[in-house]
């Protein structure tokens, strides 16, 4: 599927997003989170990590920029937060282009900020609050 939505009126209807999200998109690795502040990209992360079977307690990496989390089966998975980088050298600094590149799953906040970092095939997902509703916004760009 190229391009999905979901309306999730609660945290429990994030899960099943999330499970959506990773039926929809089997094969993708690397997915750009939008939305405005508090709209729910973290705790979005947090849904689709648990679906994921991560053992490690998700947060935003806000001020690392970077967490790594395991999942029970011992595979990584990276969460990545561009809301506080100065410039693109920060990202290269931290070698942000390798952990995309690795063929793990990447979740990264505010990918609008560094787009030059974006592969060129990734999964958009906007994140937009209407009312107490969740509206996500799917789809592949490429």
């Amino acid at each position: 599927m190229s391009h999905v939505v979901f309306t999730a009126g609660g945290a429990t209807d994030l899960n099943q997003a999330a499970r959506l999200l990773l039926a929809s998109f089997p094969g993708e690795r690397v997915f750009a989170l939008n939305g405005d502040m508090g709209a729910g990209k973290t705790t979005f992360v947090r849904a689709i990590c648990e679906e994921l079977n991560v053992i490690d307690r998700v947060a935003s990496p806000t001020y690392s920029l970077i967490n790594e989390y395991a999942t029970s089966s011992n595979e990584s998975v990276y969460h990545f937060d561009f809301y506080r980088i100065n410039s693109p050298l920060e990202l290269e600094h931290i070698g942000v282009s390798e952990f995309i590149d690795s063929g793990s799953y990447c979740f990264i906040e505010w990918a609008e900020l560094a787009p030059e970092f974006l592969p060129p095939r990734y999964v958009k997902v906007s994140i937009n609050v209407k009312n107490e509703d969740r509206i996500i916004d799917m789809k592949i760009i490429s």
